[in-house]
């Protein structure tokens, strides 16, 4: 049992911090996916504006 403190001190903290960044990125990540797969109705939104002027 003594020798498994110093091990969760020691990996405790890297793992928490890295959860958290995966926890953050995730939420980053899915707003490019979204933004990524709303892409094309934007292209063809500004494409039908782009005739309408013409």
């Amino acid at each position: 049992m003594q020798e498994l403190i110093p091990l969760i001190s020691e990996v405790g903290f890297p793992i928490v911090v890295t959860l958290y960044l995966l926890h953050r990125i995730e939420a980053k990540l899915d707003n490019v996916v979204q933004s990524i797969q709303n892409l094309p109705y934007q292209i063809k939104e500004s494409e039908y504006h782009d005739r309408k002027i013409l």
